[in-house]
């Protein structure tokens, strides 16, 4: 790169975590319950069955989601409700439904 250039880069080591984040958010599962999650709270049984898959797998896949910091929970009664708390994810996803549409 030219000295001329004028060139504003991100950190690598804020690149990599955000690279870290990205590989977790990029499975289909994952991104169906992110748009999901930004529409209301749910359940791990709720967003188990919308996407059709067992309890335990949707648990596996909120613990991923939860531990990169795009979603939180808060327990009401004996159940665990998801919620995003990551401002950006709604953004993420309008890019990804602009990019590849929405079911009607």
């Amino acid at each position: 790169m030219s000295d001329e250039k004028n060139v504003q880069l991100t950190d690598l080591d804020a690149l990599n975590m955000a690279a870290e984040c990205l590989k977790v958010l990029a499975h289909p599962h994952r991104l169906r319950i992110v748009q999901i999650l930004l529409q209301a709270e749910y359940t791990v049984g709720e967003l188990a069955e919308a996407c059709g898959i067992a309890s335990q797998v949707a648990s596996e896949h909120l613990r991923l989601l939860q531990r990169c910091g795009f979603l939180d929970a808060q327990r009401v009664g004996r159940c665990n409700y998801y919620r995003v708390v990551e401002p950006h994810l709604e953004r993420i996803m309008a890019c990804i439904e602009d990019r590849f549409g929405v079911a009607s």
